[in-house]
């Protein structure tokens, strides 16, 4: 449950400029670029800065796996080690990829041994070149892309976006009109969406994916990430699913101290997916983090747990929080797919 919005701050004069630039004399911008100036700027963006972001102490605003020291990132080589087996490729002859990565370290750092050729990180604001045989993998990347909002109305979906004013940033107030025409391509059916519905619609990380998926590359994706189908977007979620985080408390102020905190919304596989399959990734399967770990990694698994004799030991209280669901085995879903080398024909 989300905690309560928290009490009101100045808006940062520097923010403000910044967003005045990019809105020009309308002073209201769409949201995914109110989001995209929030968290990608490379002066003041939430994720450019050089601050502590991710872990579990009071400094940082919400932990992932990786905070949990390396298992996580134990679990991750022999779980896509087995998916390169299995489809019949090297994990050798492959170089681990990791899309994303905080500054401090990747998911196989602290990890003493691994299976690949070696392990390369590309850090926000790096070129997303990908590039031969290589395992490309995501942890917590896709979610924090910027989305695009949208309320119904009774007449037609309207998008929203934010405005500046003197008294600071307002959200619902500046509605941008009538969905545009790219949009409705992607939106729910209006007939079957009540009043009021609001969808925010991850449409970067699907250009993400893209971007990732039409390079000269082969091996395997992997994304551990938090989110929903199109029908559970467009019918199970009217609030939408953005949110923020700050000092790891969740609430629903995205306007509060933009640059400042943490902001996110649930992505939609199928886009995923569709994205993959549309250039070389033919099938791909979303599953739990738990079914993901228990099928791909089950043989260190056990190994792990006939060598921890303790019932308390750190690394068995990690793994259960990894695997349970009432933990993170249920709340993260993982998307893999393999990406074979195209044959001429």
């Amino acid at each position: 449950m989300a905690s309560p919005n928290p009490p009101p701050a100045p808006l940062d004069p520097a923010f403000a400029a910044a967003f005045a630039r990019e809105a020009g004399p309308a002073r209201v911008l769409r949201f995914d670029a109110f989001m995209a100036l929030a968290l990608y700027d490379p002066t003041l963006g939430y994720y450019r800065r050089d601050r502590k972001r991710v872990g579990r102490d009071r400094a940082a605003d919400f932990y992932t796996a990786t905070s949990l020291g390396p298992l996580f990132g134990e679990l991750v080589a022999a779980a896509c080690a087995k998916l390169l087996r299995d489809a019949g490729l090297d994990p050798a002859a492959h170089t681990f990829l990791e899309i994303g990565a905080e500054p401090s370290g990747g998911v196989l750092a602290g990890v003493p041994t691994h299976p690949f050729a070696a392990a390369r990180t590309l850090r926000v604001g790096e070129s997303l070149v990908v590039q031969g045989p290589c395992v490309v993998f995501s942890n917590e990347l896709f979610d924090a892309q910027p989305i695009r909002r949208f309320v119904r109305r009774a007449s037609a979906w309207h998008e929203l976006g934010v405005g500046l004013s003197p008294d600071g940033l307002a959200l619902a107030e500046h509605d941008l009109g009538p969905a545009p025409d790219d949009a409705r391509s992607f939106l729910p059916p209006f007939a079957a969406t009540p009043e009021g519905y609001v969808f925010d619609a991850p449409r970067a990380a699907a250009e993400l994916a893209t971007l990732l998926a039409v390079q000269e590359w082969q091996g395997l994706f992997v994304a551990f990430d938090y989110g929903k189908s199109f029908a559970e977007l467009g019918h199970s979620v009217p609030a939408g699913t953005a949110r923020a985080y700050h000092q790891h408390a969740q609430h629903n102020d995205l306007l509060a101290r933009p640059g400042e905190q943490d902001l996110t919304a649930h992505v939609c596989w199928d886009w995923l997916r569709d994205a993959l399959a549309s250039h070389g990734c033919a099938t791909s399967t979303v599953e739990s983090q738990e079914s993901f770990f228990v099928h791909h990694a089950g043989d260190f698994i056990a190994e792990q747990l006939a060598r921890e004799t303790s019932p308390v030991s750190p690394r068995k209280r990690a793994l259960l929080h990894l695997l349970h669901p009432g933990q993170m085995g249920q709340k993260f879903q993982v998307l893999h797919a393999c990406k074979f080398p195209t044959r001429a024909s």
